[in-house]
């Protein structure tokens, strides 16, 4: 299993009449944390795709328990619970300032051949980062 943390404050703009955060701004949450816990592993989206690789949203999943405000800063859990085979699942909980979590969500991704645009193997590379993860 492999986790991460990213911190993330609520915009103005993203928030709606209510003062809350709107609530098609976390799948944006969820790939500014996806980018940022595979950075933290020592690998970029940009160097996979360097690779030949994209990784395309196959589903997308949130279950809303508390709102989140205009300028909190939240703390954003990436979990990587299986290790990658085509197919890859990050799931995410979110907390408040206060430590409450107020979020749940998963995205689904595969790996795709940039080149045929056919589903492939996780880059060798990529195994090699999370390996120590998932003995």
């Amino acid at each position: 299993m492999y986790t991460s943390e990213t911190f993330i404050r609520v915009r103005y703009g993203e928030t709606d009449q209510m003062g809350y955060m709107y609530y098609g701004n976390y799948a944006m949450y969820y790939e500014v944390a996806r980018v940022e816990s595979l950075r933290q592993l020592g690998l970029t989206y940009r160097e996979l795709e360097e690779m030949g690789v994209i990784m395309p949203v196959l589903e997308n999943h949130s279950k809303f328990i508390a709102p989140a405000y205009y300028d909190e800063l939240l703390k954003v859990v990436t979990t990587i619970l299986e290790k990658p085979s085509v197919r890859i699942t990050f799931n995410y909980d979110i907390y408040n300032e206060q430590g409450a979590l107020i979020h749940q969500g998963e995205t689904k991704l595969a790996f795709v051949n940039k080149e045929t645009n056919r589903p492939c193997r996780p880059p060798q590379a990529f195994d090699k980062v999370l390996e120590r993860f998932f003995k």
